[in-house]
């Protein structure tokens, strides 16, 4: 019985041992060779100032520590050039990894918010204290102390409704998550991608650069004098020559820098469909939209504004009160003696400026009252189409939500409230 394993194991050992001197016959020294590289890449300092110091002559005395000397200072060139070279390859060659989603910002703007931080939520399925009425104080006491239940709305949701904000769950209202694609990954990868490094970036560099010339962001817009201050300028003051390859390169990081700069023009013409080209220059450029100017922030409420202004801009008016408004006039009677007045002359020449500079008055009297009253008139507009909103919610029972009960049988009622934006 026990022939039988001897056998097979002994037909197994001479199997792979045939195979093993077979590979190890064809191709044993180049997998030697391979596995060898990079310790002789490490040792080649070494093995280098021993090979060098051995071929020379050291006799003795003076030459010999001569000899000594040469050897130390070869040693240590050769290991500090080599490792500096090893060095200076690695971080060409270990980099960042490339993401698609968020193109190695590792972060994202939230689709819960659109980087706001902040979402519109609802009560849903809360619990009372005994003698409390569903008032806007009383659940707040509630989603204080954990017995309610929110539900948030995503911001692509549009109800059109008061609800209250509070800050997002998803972003813990920074506005920013993390990437979905890259969240748990290495963010290194091995490429020999950069380790020739051309200057990729040179319409950034030029836009940090303290130039003593005025207007060089404005005049970017215009490609032939971008192509000067990417191209030229840079070929100039540096004494080399892009290739075609780089040029393409750095003409196509000018046009997506400038993506930005012509949808913003576009923008601030206002022109119908404004708001979503407004969300693409958010997409585009975050940071920058943040600060912009041009970019408004609640967008109804800038819609209804432009309405009501344009309703009292056609609005006729009332006259100026008579005695409304007071301005220093540089001329009056006594601005001439009464020896001057008694030339006629004279006495025109005064009642001719005296008219004049009244009209001129009244005139920009007439116009402040006008910007005055039209501002007044848009602040009582604006009140008389708020205060209602204000007043629905004074302390009362607060009316049904639009999110349904999860359980029909579950006597609670759904609130909303907006009293605690």
């Amino acid at each position: 019985m026990s022939k039988g394993p001897d056998r097979l194991v002994k037909a197994v050992q001479q199997f792979c041992d045939a195979n093993y001197k077979n590979f190890t016959g064809r191709y044993g020294q180049q997998m030697i060779d391979i596995f060898e590289f990079p310790l002789r890449v490490v040792l080649s300092p070494f093995t280098l100032a021993y090979d060098i110091s051995g071929s020379a002559h050291r006799g003795f005395g003076i030459p010999k520590l001569i000899s000594d000397l040469s050897f130390s200072a070869i040693f240590v060139v050769a290991t500090l050039g080599t490792y500096d070279v090893a060095l200076e390859l690695g971080k060409k060659v270990i980099c960042q990894r490339d993401c698609r989603t968020c193109n190695g910002w590792q972060a994202l703007r939230c689709t819960m918010c659109k980087g706001t931080g902040k979402v519109h939520y609802q009560v849903k399925n809360y619990t009372l204290r005994s003698g409390e009425k569903a008032t806007a104080e009383c659940i707040s006491d509630a989603i204080a102390d954990n017995r309610a239940e929110l539900v948030h709305f995503p911001s692509s949701i549009d109800l059109h409704l008061p609800l209250p904000c509070k800050d997002c769950p998803t972003c813990t209202g920074s506005g920013v998550m993390s990437c979905p694609e890259c969240k748990h990954k290495l963010q290194v990868k091995i490429s020999a991608d950069n380790i020739m490094e051309p200057p990729w970036k040179a319409y950034n560099v030029m836009r940090k650069m303290d130039y003593p010339y005025e207007n060089i962001l404005h005049s970017m817009k215009d490609p032939s004098v971008a192509a000067f201050w990417l191209i030229t300028m840079p070929q100039i003051m540096g004494g080399f020559e892009y290739d075609d390859e780089v040029k393409q390169k750095i003409w196509w990081q000018y046009k997506e820098s400038m993506h930005y700069d012509q949808l913003r023009d576009v923008v601030a013409k206002r022109e119908p469909g404004w708001e979503h080209l407004q969300e693409g220059l958010i997409s585009i450029d975050p940071d920058r939209a943040k600060d912009d100017p041009i970019i408004v922030r609640n967008i109804p409420y800038y819609k209804a504004k432009k309405a009501l202004e344009s309703e009292v801009m056609k609005l006729q008016a009332p006259p100026r009160p008579q005695n409304w408004g007071e301005l220093n006039l540089p001329l009056n009677t006594s601005s001439w003696s009464e020896e001057e007045l008694k030339d006629p002359k004279k006495m025109y020449e005064m009642t001719v400026l005296l008219n004049a500079q009244r009209e001129m008055a009244d005139k920009m009297l007439d116009n402040q009252w006008e910007t005055n009253w039209r501002q007044n008139k848009l602040n009582e507009l604006l009140e008389e189409k708020v205060r209602p909103y204000l007043s629905s919610f004074d302390n009362g029972v607060l009316p049904g939500p639009i999110v349904l009960q999860s359980q029909p049988q579950d006597q609670k009622v759904c609130l909303f409230y907006s009293h605690l934006c």
